[in-house]
């Protein structure tokens, strides 16, 4: 067996031991390469629990976070998600081996492409994605089953966001200041009526609006595809 397999088995022996439960985010995430979605210099950290950077301020997020955010979203083979914040595309690969359709939205046009190129090398079919303003949503695709941003909203999510949820639906979302996050689910129970559970404290780069020009970017901080 070679090092990067151990790795994994000792990465998903302790996301048990952590307590998480479900076996279809276990698979997802054993099958999943996590080194595909770094900086190759930082291959030899992929099977750590820990978040990594990806270039452009962003990072790809530690594996419990990952595992506990998708499994408090109970996804099933019939669920349409909705991401919010796509990165280098690790978490949306999760996602897309568990739910029937998955719409990824990623303000950063630079690791959209890359994201899109691991898609097309796994042969994910299941994923559309596109460079946009995840805090408006992607209307024209709406109601969703399920809804996951992978960025920290100041206070609350947007309302784009609530109103694109369908009824009986789950938000998983970081909410709080640079300082201090609390992960949140939020159901929709009625138009007007949610319940919101705290989860765990996390740490996750704001969510903005607005996409990026190409001119905004420095050269030397474009990301490099792993």
């Amino acid at each position: 067996m070679n090092t990067a397999n151990t790795r994994k088995i000792r990465l998903i022996m302790k996301l048990r031991n952590m307590g998480v439960q479900d076996t279809k985010v276990l698979s997802a995430i054993e099958t999943t390469p996590r080194e595909i979605f770094i900086p190759e210099a930082l291959h030899d950290k992929a099977y750590e629990d820990m978040a990594l950077p990806i270039g452009l301020g962003q990072t790809i997020s530690q594996p419990f976070v990952v595992a506990v955010m998708s499994e408090a979203l109970q996804l099933n083979d019939r669920d349409k998600v909705l991401e919010v914040g796509t990165g280098s595309g690790y978490q949306a690969v999760i996602l897309a081996k568990i739910c029937r359709r998955l719409y990824t939205i990623e303000r950063h046009k630079p690791l959209l492409d890359i994201a899109q190129q691991h898609f097309a090398d796994l042969k994910i079919n299941n994923i559309t994605a596109m460079a946009a303003d995840g805090m408006k949503g992607w209307t024209q695709q709406k109601p969703f089953d399920k809804i996951i941003v992978t960025a920290a909203a100041f206070e609350r999510p947007p309302d784009a966001l609530f109103e694109q949820l369908k009824i009986g639906g789950i938000m998983i979302v970081p909410v709080g200041d640079r300082v201090n996050q609390v992960l949140k689910r939020y159901e929709k129970l009625d138009e007007d009526t949610y319940s919101i559970t705290d989860i765990l404290p996390v740490k996750f780069v704001p969510l903005l609006p607005d996409v990026p020009s190409a001119s905004e970017y420095a050269p030397n901080e474009l990301p490099v595809n792993a």
